[in-house]
């Protein structure tokens, strides 16, 4: 391999690596505050975070979809872990308790998906996802995660209630270099830009604010600890929510694998392989979340913008950086160090990958010509689905658990409004 040749996949390898890491940092965070974690239960969460979430990735890569696809923590997991929560605690469960029955969820979801995988079941909910669903499911996502990044920008975290000014103003900055370089960048700019507007971001949170970051007294090496929760509890209230959300995440599957193919110039392709193996491996990562007490993992429909915005479509890059993030989990002081890389920096980069969904998802939408039936199936998946996202989760709470996990997800349910009225109002 010639000196360019490497120079180029080691650029490509660390701005995938960016990526991958900026969209692991933030959830493990939210999930230490709705449970209450201390510090240190926080930074485990994280490190086994980084760990499975390479070894997810890794293994899609390699033995799934085989597509450059990040797994990355889930926002329909979030929804589950918080109503959890907040039903556990009404109903006398201890968080502490509430965290051992999610690992169980988690490993039961991981079954049924293999099941489905192995036995081919998931191909035949390929044909539901029309490009009108998958055009619905990519605008709703930005429109559910664009208010966590926008919050993040703004610095709106932790105990602040007010906006941040300097941390706004370089967030915003920072939004516009990456975008700026994505599309009026010219050869290696263009392709790194994410990778260049965190570096300078950070560099200039450093110069203002006068700190460099700091790596706590931890151990050199550490091994991801196995069921961190404590031992898996068992109740069987799980098996029907276990199935349910199987059967929805093989939909953000499905989306996933779509986007990337579009991205990656592949429209029209059989699929089948892809979902099948896909699926099956699926479930393992699944299994992997709940025994190292993470955050179950789903392939992100954001790497279909983040290769959009760096016109990176190689898969090499993709594999070496999930082993990196992999590795970099049993290191503390570096998970310590990364995790430095301030929150409105992450979020701003990651809001510029969304700009290229956007535009996936109006081009999804008017593949077809938006007749009146159209139109009208997007208007009633819309209103309801984004309405649904504002509504506070207190709402459902008088209702039983399986539908609160659907019910309060605005995603879920415009994306199950747009299959159900595609397949019920026929042409």
């Amino acid at each position: 391999m010639d000196t360019q040749k490497i120079v180029k996949t080691s650029m490509e390898t660390i701005q995938w690596f960016i990526f991958l890491l900026a969209s692991s940092v933030a959830l493990p965070i939210v999930i230490g505050g709705i449970f209450d974690m201390s510090f240190a239960e926080i930074a485990g969460l994280m490190q086994r975070t980084f760990f499975v979430v390479g070894l997810a990735s890794f293994l899609q890569s390699i033995i799934g979809h085989r597509m450059p696809i990040m797994e990355g923590p889930a926002g329909i997991w979030i929804s589950i872990f918080s109503v959890m929560a907040a039903t556990g605690l009404q109903n006398g469960t201890s968080l502490d308790e509430t965290l051992q029955l999610l690992q169980t969820t988690m490993i039961c979801t991981g079954v049924f998906l293999f099941i489905f995988g192995i036995f081919k079941i998931s191909q035949f909910i390929l044909p539901i996802f029309t490009p009108l669903v998958t055009g619905t499911f990519f605008f709703l996502l930005t429109v559910q995660l664009s208010g966590t990044f926008l919050k993040g920008m703004l610095g709106l975290q932790g105990e602040s209630s007010n906006i941040q000014v300097k941390e706004a103003l370089i967030a915003s900055f920072i939004f516009l270099v990456v975008l700026g370089l994505s599309f009026f960048g010219r050869g290696w700019m263009r392709s790194y830009s994410m990778f260049i507007g965190i570096l300078i971001g950070w560099l200039i949170f450093i110069l203002v604010e006068g700190e460099a970051p700091v790596v706590d007294d931890v151990k050199v090496f550490a091994l991801p600890e196995v069921f961190a929760f404590g031992m898996p509890s068992f109740n069987v209230s799980v098996i029907p929510i276990a199935l349910l959300t199987a059967v929805i995440l093989i939909s953000n599957l499905i989306a996933s694998v779509v986007a990337v193919d579009q991205v990656l110039g592949h429209e029209g392709k059989e699929r089948h392989k892809e979902i099948n193996h896909g699926t099956s491996v699926f479930g393992i990562n699944h299994g992997l979340a709940g025994v190292f007490s993470s955050i179950a993992n789903v392939p992100l429909s954001t790497s279909a913008g983040f290769i959009g915005l760096t016109g990176q479509k190689r898969k090499s890059p993709f594999i070496y950086a999930s082993f990196l993030l992999m590795v970099v989990g049993f290191f503390p002081p570096i998970v310590s160090f990364i995790s430095a890389i301030p929150a409105p920096i992450a979020n701003a980069a990651l809001m510029a990958s969304f700009v290229q969904l956007v535009g996936l998802a109006i081009r999804n939408v008017t593949i077809q010509p938006l007749d009146n039936r159209r139109m009208t199936i997007l208007g009633i998946a819309y209103l309801i689905g984004m309405g649904t996202m504002f509504l506070p989760s207190e709402v459902f709470s008088e209702l039983p658990l399986i539908i609160q996990n659907i019910m309060s997800n605005g995603l879920l349910v415009g994306t199950a409004l747009v299959i159900i009225l595609e397949q019920l109002w026929r042409e």
